[in-house]
């Protein structure tokens, strides 16, 4: 396996306390507050009014990016791997990638809306706007998640909105994380891989999201699969750290193989749409 294959969290010769620099004490004790709350009804799932309540926010509060200067941590790396140098743990999302990917499943009533409609078109409307709807969390979200551990699992089961999931670290080196998530109703599966490859363009880093993503609906005997966009993260040397989409997504119906849809995932979110046979030659036109 070639080095640019590995991906590392934090592996290097840095001094650590330098990595942080400028983050003061009182920072770290801020996000160490915890919020009491969760800790009600002896660690079990809040209730209110008897119903499940799931938290809209995370317990601890986010470290100060402002006080980490990049560039003076990657003047001291060069000569080193990309994937082997420390940066300071701020520039994460206190966030598993197990964890992230459930993040797929925010706008489930798409699914279903596919599911309840008779005619293919609409279907591949819905199961289009279901590809791209993942895009919507990521806006103004520039925090790497936490590379889970090999083997490292993640359940999450949502009664109000008709679906369970359980994802899995399947692969360290590269990281492959694999997830499969179906409706309690018995209506889809959803599922797939993914093994997202780092690049560094000196101001931004991008990453390839590879692998594949599968969806099932079940009464239709339909499945349809696409890829994920591009993401990169730019400004990360100075400047204010921003977050581009980008690629073309092309959502394949198995069922009826002369059916596809094709979206262009453009800077600022513009997106661009096509519905289409395989064998078209003209670009996607405007939606």
């Amino acid at each position: 396996m070639s080095n640019e294959d590995e991906f590392f969290d934090a592996v290097t010769g840095l001094d650590s306390d330098e990595s942080y620099e400028g983050v003061s004490e009182a920072s770290f004790k801020d996000a160490l507050v915890f919020d009491s709350s969760s800790q009600k009804n002896n660690g079990s799932v809040p209730q209110e009014n008897g119903i499940k309540k799931h938290r809209t926010s995370l317990p601890a509060a986010m470290f100060s990016r402002n006080a980490v200067s990049v560039w003076s941590i990657l003047k001291k790396c060069i000569g080193l791997e990309l994937s082997k140098i420390t940066m300071p743990i701020v520039f994460n999302e206190p966030l598993s990638f197990l964890q992230r990917i459930t993040e797929y499943m925010e706008h489930t009533y798409l699914i279903n809306r596919a599911c309840s409609l008779s005619d293919s078109i609409e279907r591949m409307q819905a199961v289009a706007a279901f590809a791209v709807s993942a895009v919507a969390s990521q806006w103004d979200r520039t925090g790497k998640p936490f590379n889970p551990l090999l083997g490292e699992t993640y359940e999450l089961t949502r009664e109000e909105q008709g679906f369970r999931l359980v994802s899995e670290q399947v692969s360290h080196h590269p990281p492959v994380s694999a997830f499969h998530a179906e409706s309690l109703a018995g209506d889809f599966i959803f599922h797939g891989s993914i093994y997202p490859k780092l690049k560094f363009w000196g101001k931004s880093v991008e990453a390839e999201p590879k692998g594949t993503i599968t969806l099932e609906l079940l009464k239709h005997n339909e499945a349809y699969t696409w890829t994920n966009p591009y993401c990169c993260v730019h400004n990360i040397i100075l400047g204010k750290l921003w977050i581009e989409q980008y690629g073309t997504v092309e959502i394949v119906n198995h069922r009826m193989s002369l059916m596809r849809a094709l979206k262009t995932v453009g800077t600022a979110g513009a997106f661009v749409r096509q519905m289409a046979s395989p064998d078209t030659q003209n670009g996607p036109g405007e939606c």
